[in-house]
Protein backbone atom coordinates (compact mmCIF):
# COMPACT_ATOMS: atom_id res chain seq x y z
CA UNK A 1 0.00 0.00 0.00
CA UNK A 2 1.33 3.44 -0.93
CA UNK A 3 2.37 5.77 1.87
CA UNK A 4 0.92 9.24 2.30
CA UNK A 5 4.00 10.79 0.77
CA UNK A 6 3.97 8.39 -2.17
CA UNK A 7 0.42 9.48 -2.89
CA UNK A 8 1.47 13.12 -2.58
CA UNK A 9 4.34 12.58 -5.02
CA UNK A 10 2.04 10.86 -7.52
CA UNK A 11 -0.45 13.71 -7.31
CA UNK A 12 2.25 16.34 -7.64
CA UNK A 13 3.69 14.59 -10.70
CA UNK A 14 0.23 14.39 -12.28
CA UNK A 15 -1.12 17.84 -11.50
CA UNK A 16 1.93 19.99 -10.71
CA UNK A 17 0.41 21.15 -7.44
CA UNK A 18 -0.54 20.14 -3.91
CA UNK A 19 -2.50 21.79 -1.10
CA UNK A 20 -0.39 23.78 1.31
CA UNK A 21 -0.67 21.20 4.10
CA UNK A 22 0.47 18.43 1.78
CA UNK A 23 3.47 20.44 0.57
CA UNK A 24 4.51 21.02 4.17
CA UNK A 25 4.02 17.35 5.05
CA UNK A 26 6.00 16.24 2.01
CA UNK A 27 8.96 18.46 2.89
CA UNK A 28 8.85 17.58 6.58
CA UNK A 29 8.41 13.82 6.55
CA UNK A 30 10.05 12.31 3.46
CA UNK A 31 11.89 9.09 4.19
CA UNK A 32 14.97 8.11 2.18
CA UNK A 33 12.98 5.58 0.15
CA UNK A 34 10.26 8.13 -0.56
CA UNK A 35 12.88 10.69 -1.58
CA UNK A 36 14.23 8.27 -4.18
CA UNK A 37 10.71 7.95 -5.60
CA UNK A 38 10.43 11.75 -5.68
CA UNK A 39 13.77 12.09 -7.50
CA UNK A 40 12.82 9.41 -10.03
CA UNK A 41 9.56 11.20 -10.86
CA UNK A 42 11.47 14.49 -11.20
CA UNK A 43 13.91 12.86 -13.64
CA UNK A 44 11.02 11.48 -15.69
CA UNK A 45 9.52 14.95 -16.00
CA UNK A 46 12.77 16.73 -16.93
CA UNK A 47 13.62 14.02 -19.49
CA UNK A 48 10.18 14.33 -21.06
CA UNK A 49 10.90 18.02 -21.75
CA UNK A 50 14.70 18.27 -22.06
CA UNK A 51 15.84 14.68 -22.63
CA UNK A 52 19.26 13.84 -21.23
CA UNK A 53 20.75 17.26 -22.05
CA UNK A 54 22.58 19.34 -19.47
CA UNK A 55 23.20 22.98 -20.38
CA UNK A 56 26.36 24.89 -19.51
CA UNK A 57 26.40 28.49 -18.35
CA UNK A 58 29.79 30.18 -18.33
CA UNK A 59 29.92 32.27 -15.17
CA UNK A 60 31.98 35.48 -15.24
CA UNK A 61 32.12 37.13 -11.81
CA UNK A 62 33.24 40.55 -13.00
CA UNK A 63 33.06 42.63 -9.81
CA UNK A 64 32.84 41.94 -6.09
CA UNK A 65 32.04 45.54 -5.16
CA UNK A 66 28.49 45.99 -3.89
CA UNK A 67 26.57 48.96 -2.52
CA UNK A 68 24.30 46.67 -0.48
CA UNK A 69 24.82 45.26 2.98
CA UNK A 70 22.85 41.99 2.98
CA UNK A 71 23.47 40.15 6.24
CA UNK A 72 24.36 36.80 4.63
CA UNK A 73 26.61 37.88 1.76
CA UNK A 74 30.40 37.80 1.78
CA UNK A 75 30.73 40.70 -0.67
CA UNK A 76 28.47 42.97 1.39
CA UNK A 77 29.49 46.63 1.53
CA UNK A 78 30.78 46.55 5.11
CA UNK A 79 32.97 43.47 4.75
CA UNK A 80 36.42 45.01 4.96
CA UNK A 81 38.23 41.66 5.05
CA UNK A 82 37.96 40.81 1.36
CA UNK A 83 40.08 42.12 -1.49
CA UNK A 84 37.90 43.96 -3.96
CA UNK A 85 38.32 43.77 -7.73
CA UNK A 86 36.75 44.79 -11.01
CA UNK A 87 37.36 43.21 -14.42
CA UNK A 88 37.80 45.55 -17.36
CA UNK A 89 35.97 45.12 -20.63
CA UNK A 90 38.89 43.48 -22.44
CA UNK A 91 39.25 40.85 -19.71
CA UNK A 92 35.53 40.05 -19.75
CA UNK A 93 35.55 39.69 -23.53
CA UNK A 94 38.59 37.43 -23.31
CA UNK A 95 36.72 35.22 -20.82
CA UNK A 96 33.89 34.94 -23.36
CA UNK A 97 36.29 34.10 -26.19
CA UNK A 98 37.92 31.34 -24.15
CA UNK A 99 34.52 30.10 -23.06
CA UNK A 100 33.29 29.95 -26.63
CA UNK A 101 36.28 27.80 -27.59
CA UNK A 102 35.28 25.48 -24.73
CA UNK A 103 31.73 25.13 -26.15
CA UNK A 104 29.92 27.52 -23.84
CA UNK A 105 26.96 29.16 -25.56
CA UNK A 106 25.67 31.20 -22.61
CA UNK A 107 27.69 33.73 -20.67
CA UNK A 108 26.48 34.89 -17.26
CA UNK A 109 27.80 38.29 -16.18
CA UNK A 110 27.44 38.29 -12.41
CA UNK A 111 28.50 40.87 -9.88
CA UNK A 112 27.57 42.91 -6.88
CA UNK A 113 25.52 46.05 -7.34
CA UNK A 114 28.57 48.05 -8.35
CA UNK A 115 27.78 51.66 -9.22
CA UNK A 116 31.11 52.09 -11.04
CA UNK A 117 29.71 50.31 -14.11
CA UNK A 118 27.31 52.66 -15.89
CA UNK A 119 24.38 51.46 -17.97
CA UNK A 120 26.22 52.72 -21.02
CA UNK A 121 29.23 50.52 -20.21
CA UNK A 122 27.06 47.46 -19.52
CA UNK A 123 25.18 47.96 -22.80
CA UNK A 124 28.42 48.37 -24.76
CA UNK A 125 29.74 45.16 -23.22
CA UNK A 126 26.57 43.25 -24.12
CA UNK A 127 26.73 44.49 -27.72
CA UNK A 128 30.37 43.47 -28.07
CA UNK A 129 29.73 39.98 -26.70
CA UNK A 130 26.78 39.50 -29.05
CA UNK A 131 28.78 40.85 -32.00
CA UNK A 132 31.65 38.44 -31.34
CA UNK A 133 29.39 35.48 -30.50
CA UNK A 134 25.99 36.01 -32.16
CA UNK A 135 24.92 32.41 -31.49
CA UNK A 136 25.30 32.86 -27.72
CA UNK A 137 22.97 34.07 -24.98
CA UNK A 138 23.95 36.76 -22.51
CA UNK A 139 22.58 36.51 -18.99
CA UNK A 140 22.89 39.34 -16.47
CA UNK A 141 22.92 38.93 -12.71
CA UNK A 142 23.65 42.40 -11.39
CA UNK A 143 20.82 43.08 -8.99
CA UNK A 144 18.06 45.61 -8.65
CA UNK A 145 17.99 48.32 -11.31
CA UNK A 146 15.50 50.81 -12.70
CA UNK A 147 13.04 49.83 -15.39
CA UNK A 148 14.92 52.10 -17.79
CA UNK A 149 18.16 50.24 -17.09
CA UNK A 150 16.54 46.85 -17.58
CA UNK A 151 15.08 48.01 -20.90
CA UNK A 152 18.42 49.37 -22.06
CA UNK A 153 20.18 46.08 -21.34
CA UNK A 154 17.46 44.14 -23.15
CA UNK A 155 17.62 46.41 -26.18
CA UNK A 156 21.41 46.00 -26.22
CA UNK A 157 20.92 42.24 -26.57
CA UNK A 158 20.73 40.71 -23.09
CA UNK A 159 18.58 37.59 -23.21
CA UNK A 160 18.15 36.58 -19.57
CA UNK A 161 18.25 38.10 -16.12
CA UNK A 162 18.86 36.29 -12.84
CA UNK A 163 17.47 37.93 -9.71
CA UNK A 164 16.79 35.48 -6.91
CA UNK A 165 13.90 36.67 -4.79
CA UNK A 166 15.69 35.01 -1.79
CA UNK A 167 12.46 34.66 0.22
CA UNK A 168 8.88 35.49 -0.70
CA UNK A 169 7.86 36.19 2.89
CA UNK A 170 8.37 39.93 3.34
CA UNK A 171 8.93 39.65 7.10
CA UNK A 172 11.57 36.99 6.56
CA UNK A 173 13.13 39.18 3.86
CA UNK A 174 13.59 41.92 6.46
CA UNK A 175 15.37 39.41 8.71
CA UNK A 176 17.97 38.82 5.98
CA UNK A 177 18.45 42.38 4.69
CA UNK A 178 19.03 45.90 6.03
CA UNK A 179 16.06 48.31 6.20
CA UNK A 180 16.87 50.08 2.93
CA UNK A 181 16.17 46.87 0.97
CA UNK A 182 12.63 45.71 0.34
CA UNK A 183 11.28 42.31 -0.61
CA UNK A 184 8.37 44.07 -2.28
CA UNK A 185 10.74 46.09 -4.45
CA UNK A 186 12.71 42.99 -5.42
CA UNK A 187 9.54 41.23 -6.50
CA UNK A 188 8.55 44.35 -8.43
CA UNK A 189 11.87 44.16 -10.30
CA UNK A 190 11.08 40.57 -11.29
CA UNK A 191 7.67 41.63 -12.60
CA UNK A 192 9.29 44.37 -14.69
CA UNK A 193 11.86 41.96 -16.12
CA UNK A 194 9.10 39.55 -17.12
CA UNK A 195 7.11 42.33 -18.76
CA UNK A 196 10.11 43.51 -20.78
CA UNK A 197 10.59 40.05 -22.24
CA UNK A 198 13.63 38.57 -20.53
CA UNK A 199 13.92 34.91 -19.71
CA UNK A 200 13.80 35.50 -15.96
CA UNK A 201 15.43 33.58 -13.14
CA UNK A 202 14.16 33.74 -9.55
CA UNK A 203 14.86 31.47 -6.59
CA UNK A 204 15.58 31.25 -2.90
CA UNK A 205 18.08 30.14 -0.30
CA UNK A 206 17.26 26.93 1.53
CA UNK A 207 17.85 26.90 5.27
CA UNK A 208 18.50 30.62 5.70
CA UNK A 209 18.26 31.95 9.29
CA UNK A 210 14.77 31.72 10.82
CA UNK A 211 13.31 30.15 7.67
CA UNK A 212 10.26 27.97 8.30
CA UNK A 213 8.40 25.40 6.22
CA UNK A 214 5.67 27.98 5.78
CA UNK A 215 8.25 30.34 4.28
CA UNK A 216 9.29 27.67 1.79
CA UNK A 217 5.68 27.02 0.82
CA UNK A 218 5.31 30.79 0.31
CA UNK A 219 8.30 30.58 -2.03
CA UNK A 220 6.73 27.74 -3.99
CA UNK A 221 3.46 29.64 -4.28
CA UNK A 222 5.25 32.81 -5.36
CA UNK A 223 7.08 30.91 -8.10
CA UNK A 224 3.77 29.54 -9.34
CA UNK A 225 2.50 33.10 -9.76
CA UNK A 226 5.70 34.55 -11.26
CA UNK A 227 6.28 31.63 -13.66
CA UNK A 228 10.01 32.28 -14.17
CA UNK A 229 11.91 30.51 -16.92
CA UNK A 230 14.74 29.70 -14.50
CA UNK A 231 14.68 28.84 -10.81
CA UNK A 232 17.94 28.88 -8.89
CA UNK A 233 17.96 27.47 -5.38
CA UNK A 234 20.83 26.53 -3.15
CA UNK A 235 21.57 25.91 0.50
CA UNK A 236 22.36 28.86 2.73
CA UNK A 237 26.08 28.68 3.56
CA UNK A 238 27.43 31.15 6.13
CA UNK A 239 30.34 33.46 5.40
CA UNK A 240 32.44 34.04 8.51
CA UNK A 241 32.80 37.82 8.08
CA UNK A 242 29.08 38.57 7.93
CA UNK A 243 26.44 39.01 10.68
CA UNK A 244 25.26 35.47 9.87
CA UNK A 245 28.75 33.98 10.01
CA UNK A 246 27.91 31.69 12.93
CA UNK A 247 24.48 30.59 11.71
CA UNK A 248 23.79 26.97 10.77
CA UNK A 249 23.98 26.11 7.07
CA UNK A 250 21.12 24.74 5.03
CA UNK A 251 21.24 21.05 4.16
CA UNK A 252 21.86 19.09 1.02
CA UNK A 253 18.80 16.91 1.62
CA UNK A 254 16.36 19.80 2.00
CA UNK A 255 17.74 21.39 -1.16
CA UNK A 256 17.47 18.17 -3.18
CA UNK A 257 13.90 17.64 -2.01
CA UNK A 258 12.98 21.16 -3.13
CA UNK A 259 14.73 20.77 -6.48
CA UNK A 260 12.62 17.70 -7.21
CA UNK A 261 9.40 19.35 -5.99
CA UNK A 262 10.12 22.40 -8.16
CA UNK A 263 10.75 20.20 -11.18
CA UNK A 264 7.36 18.53 -10.72
CA UNK A 265 5.66 21.90 -10.25
CA UNK A 266 7.50 23.52 -13.19
CA UNK A 267 8.28 20.80 -15.78
CA UNK A 268 9.73 23.25 -18.33
CA UNK A 269 11.88 25.34 -16.02
CA UNK A 270 15.65 25.61 -16.36
CA UNK A 271 16.94 24.37 -13.02
CA UNK A 272 20.62 24.64 -12.03
CA UNK A 273 22.59 22.24 -9.88
CA UNK A 274 24.44 25.06 -8.14
CA UNK A 275 28.01 25.54 -6.99
CA UNK A 276 26.65 25.83 -3.44
CA UNK A 277 25.39 22.25 -3.70
CA UNK A 278 28.86 21.13 -4.73
CA UNK A 279 30.32 23.10 -1.83
CA UNK A 280 28.35 21.34 0.90
CA UNK A 281 28.78 17.88 -0.67
CA UNK A 282 31.56 16.63 -3.00
CA UNK A 283 28.90 15.14 -5.30
CA UNK A 284 26.25 17.76 -4.63
CA UNK A 285 25.89 18.92 -8.22
CA UNK A 286 25.58 15.36 -9.50
CA UNK A 287 22.92 14.69 -6.88
CA UNK A 288 21.17 17.85 -8.02
CA UNK A 289 21.06 16.59 -11.60
CA UNK A 290 19.62 13.30 -10.36
CA UNK A 291 16.93 15.26 -8.49
CA UNK A 292 15.69 17.04 -11.63
CA UNK A 293 18.20 19.81 -12.39
CA UNK A 294 19.40 20.34 -15.96
CA UNK A 295 21.88 23.26 -15.82
CA UNK A 296 25.41 23.64 -14.44
CA UNK A 297 27.44 26.85 -14.24
CA UNK A 298 31.22 26.35 -14.46
CA UNK A 299 33.37 29.38 -13.73
CA UNK A 300 35.01 31.31 -16.57
CA UNK A 301 36.39 34.08 -14.35
CA UNK A 302 40.17 34.57 -14.34
CA UNK A 303 41.76 32.27 -11.79
CA UNK A 304 43.36 35.23 -10.02
CA UNK A 305 39.99 36.62 -8.89
CA UNK A 306 37.97 33.50 -8.16
CA UNK A 307 39.03 33.34 -4.54
CA UNK A 308 37.89 36.94 -4.07
CA UNK A 309 34.26 36.37 -5.09
CA UNK A 310 33.33 34.50 -1.92
CA UNK A 311 29.64 34.92 -1.29
CA UNK A 312 29.97 32.14 1.29
CA UNK A 313 32.76 30.09 2.88
CA UNK A 314 34.36 27.08 1.22
CA UNK A 315 33.29 27.86 -2.34
CA UNK A 316 34.67 25.24 -4.74
CA UNK A 317 36.49 25.68 -8.06
CA UNK A 318 38.30 28.85 -7.00
CA UNK A 319 41.61 27.68 -8.47
CA UNK A 320 40.66 25.74 -11.58
CA UNK A 321 41.44 27.03 -15.04
CA UNK A 322 38.38 27.35 -17.28
CA UNK A 323 39.38 24.42 -19.50
CA UNK A 324 40.03 22.20 -16.49
CA UNK A 325 36.70 23.17 -14.96
CA UNK A 326 34.87 22.44 -18.25
CA UNK A 327 36.44 18.98 -18.68
CA UNK A 328 35.80 18.08 -15.07
CA UNK A 329 32.17 19.11 -15.30
CA UNK A 330 31.59 17.14 -18.49
CA UNK A 331 33.01 13.97 -16.90
CA UNK A 332 30.95 14.46 -13.75
CA UNK A 333 27.77 14.93 -15.78
CA UNK A 334 28.45 11.79 -17.85
CA UNK A 335 28.60 9.72 -14.66
CA UNK A 336 25.01 10.67 -13.86
CA UNK A 337 23.74 9.28 -17.18
CA UNK A 338 23.26 12.74 -18.66
CA UNK A 339 25.50 14.64 -21.08
CA UNK A 340 26.63 18.20 -21.67
CA UNK A 341 25.42 19.71 -24.95
CA UNK A 342 26.72 22.62 -27.01
CA UNK A 343 23.61 24.75 -26.93
CA UNK A 344 22.30 28.07 -25.62
CA UNK A 345 19.89 26.02 -23.54
CA UNK A 346 16.86 28.25 -23.88
CA UNK A 347 13.65 27.71 -21.98
CA UNK A 348 11.32 25.31 -23.76
CA UNK A 349 7.88 26.81 -23.41
CA UNK A 350 4.95 24.52 -22.85
CA UNK A 351 2.91 23.87 -25.98
CA UNK A 352 -0.57 24.84 -24.89
CA UNK A 353 -2.20 24.18 -28.25
CA UNK A 354 -5.12 21.83 -27.97
CA UNK A 355 -6.11 19.24 -30.47
CA UNK A 356 -8.86 20.43 -32.77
Amino acid sequence: MATGNERRIARLAKTGDLPRADLKALMATLTEDEAQILYARAREVRERVYGKAVYLRGLIEFTNFCKNNCYYCGIRRDNCKIERYRLDEATILDCCDRGYDLDFRTFVLQGGEDLRYSDKEICRLIRKIKAQHPDCAVTLSIGEKSEASYRAYFEAGADRYLLRHETANLSHYRRLHPPELSGWHRQRCLQILKAIGYQVGAGMMVGSPDQTLDDLVDDLRYLQVLKPEMIGIGPFIPQKDTPFGQEEAGTLIDTLHLLAIIRLMHPHVLLPATTALGTIDPFGREKGLLAGANVVMPNLSPTAVRGKYLLYDGKICTGDEAAECRRCMAMRVEKTGYHVVVDRGDYKAEDKRKEA
